[in-house]
């Protein structure tokens, strides 16, 4: 059963109060105490109960959190720690436990990207200075996909406080093709990574359609008060997005049965790691190839992905697909075949 918020500033408020060896601490100060942060933090002003303390102070003995505080009562009166140097938030982890959080910390320090999000390095850092006291620091296993360098991650933390917060921002936002940048006034709804790029979800004000903003073309942006937060309690991006492949859709746009052939090289790739959720293996050929169908809406992430595979895949329909790839092969095989004169500058 997980611990409280409150039990937990009881326990730390009793532990730093017996922590200071320079007062004797009766049962009354430390209710007063425990009442007193309990309003500090949590603006409680109904106190702490006698049997509440006792029962906190028989929790820091026990085993139950780990604590085994050394809690002994002396003159009959007196609350002490019989090791001056004990403090709950220095006990000792079991040996699991610290494995346990040291894999942890392995994996969310792979996270480091998001460094945005308040807090997260020094709270790492902390966690992992106090396991390198009792254990000698290791290499990593699991390593994730990161670039420090990407364009937009300093807009993560404000747009997720504004998602939360149900604020509406106003964006200074210049796309790829556009010569100036425009400012939009957007009700953000959801945050979504596609590619190592993030993008947020919402509406435009003056427009009912979804539409994505690239987190790396916004040049600044901030909460606006002036204009109302318009929800959509009927939105979901795993909805929105569940006939995509990436993050581009048209609000009416159905999606198409896409029919493609891998060869045997690329073909035990594709099947197991699909394009789509929704991809099936129509047949099996006896060379190890394979012919897939996926149902997507048709977008420029899809025509990518099929193109990256180059001459291992073939798409057999919808034709307006298979042109707009053949038609990047020859582009492609164009530029290679001429020579090739960079431009000035």
């Amino acid at each position: 059963m997980p611990v409280s918020k409150n039990a937990l500033i009881r326990y730390k408020t009793i532990d730093r109060c017996l922590r200071n060896r320079y007062r004797r601490w009766t049962l009354e100060d430390l209710i007063e105490a425990c009442s007193e942060a309990l309003y500090e933090f949590e603006g409680r002003s109904d106190g702490v109960s006698r049997r509440t303390v006792q029962l906190d102070i028989q929790t820091m003995r026990s085993e139950k959190l780990g604590y085994n505080a050394p809690i002994k009562v002396v003159d009959n009166k007196y609350y002490i720690y019989t090791d001056p140097d004990f403090s709950i938030t220095e006990s000792p982890m079991a040996p699991q436990d610290l494995e346990r959080l040291e894999e942890a910390i392995k994996v969310l320090k792979q996270l480091s990207g998001f460094r945005e999000f308040a807090g997260m390095d020094d709270i790492l850092g902390r966690l992992e200075d106090r396991l390198n006291v009792t254990r000698e620091k290791s290499k990593p296993i699991i390593f994730f996909d990161k670039n420090d360098n990407l364009k937009g991650l300093e807009f993560i933390t404000p747009i997720y406080s504004a998602i939360s917060s149900a604020k509406t921002l106003s964006i200074i936002y210049q796309g790829f093709r556009a010569r100036n940048p425009n400012t939009i006034v957007f009700f953000p709804y959801a945050l979504k990574e596609f590619n190592n790029r993030w993008f947020v979800f919402g509406r435009r004000i003056g427009n009912k359609h979804i539409q994505n903003l690239a987190l790396d073309r916004i040049i600044s942006l901030q909460t606006t008060d002036d204009i109302p937060y318009i929800p959509d309690e009927n939105f979901s991006l795993e909805e929105w997005l569940k006939d995509v492949v990436g993050v581009t859709r048209t609000t009416f746009v159905k999606p198409h049965l896409v029919t493609f052939y891998a060869d045997k090289d690329q073909a035990p790739y594709i099947s197991t790691k699909p394009i789509h959720s929704s991809q099936k293996i129509l047949k099996k050929y006896n060379d190890g190839s394979m012919l897939f169908q996926i149902k997507v809406i048709l977008n420029q992430e899809l025509a990518r992905m099929l193109f990256s595979y180059a001459e291992g895949v073939r798409v057999l329909a919808p034709r307006h697909l298979e042109h707009i790839i053949k038609k990047k092969f020859s582009q492609g095989s164009e530029l290679y075949d001429s020579q090739v004169t960079l431009p000035e500058g």
